[in-house]
């Protein structure tokens, strides 16, 4: 009997060493703007206001994109203490695309593919200290990519 106790014991205590990662990250999402149905609403759950426009912001992407459903995306930023580059979509069903962090010294770059409902500003918003820098780029779809 005691060899099943100490073995659930270690079973127990391993599921919590290998979760343990997945609650720090579950931390650090912010579900009120990531579920946000507006982007005012997805930029005040991210306290982000008064963002000013950067030239130092460079946003790559389709002037058209034929299938919403994968439009590839490349922003980088050349401000320095470059903190997070988050992506928003206006009219997207929840504009917040992607939100990410930069530890010390990492390079400000990002490559990635999002999903766009139709034709819209596409928005990389840069955050260095308490100020917000934006860029802009206007991608017009041609089939729905967000059913």
């Amino acid at each position: 009997m005691q060899r099943r106790s100490f073995i659930q014991f270690l079973f127990g205590a391993a599921a919590a060493v290998l979760l343990a990662p997945v609650n720090a990250l579950a931390a650090l999402w912010n579900k009120p703007a990531f579920e946000s149905k507006t982007l005012t609403g997805a930029l005040q759950g991210m306290n982000i206001s008064g963002e000013s426009v950067s030239p130092d912001i460079e946003v790559i992407a389709p002037d058209v994109a034929e299938n919403g459903a994968i439009v590839q995306v490349e922003i980088t930023s050349r401000i320095p203490n470059t903190e997070a580059i988050s992506i928003v979509v206006e009219h997207n069903p929840t504009p917040l695309i992607a939100n990410f962090m930069f530890a010390n010294g990492a390079e400000p770059f990002v490559v990635t593919r999002i999903k766009m409902a139709e034709t819209s500003d596409l928005q990389a918003i840069v955050k260095v200290g308490n100020q917000y820098f934006k860029a802009s780029k206007r991608v017009e779809v041609l089939e729905n990519g967000c059913d």
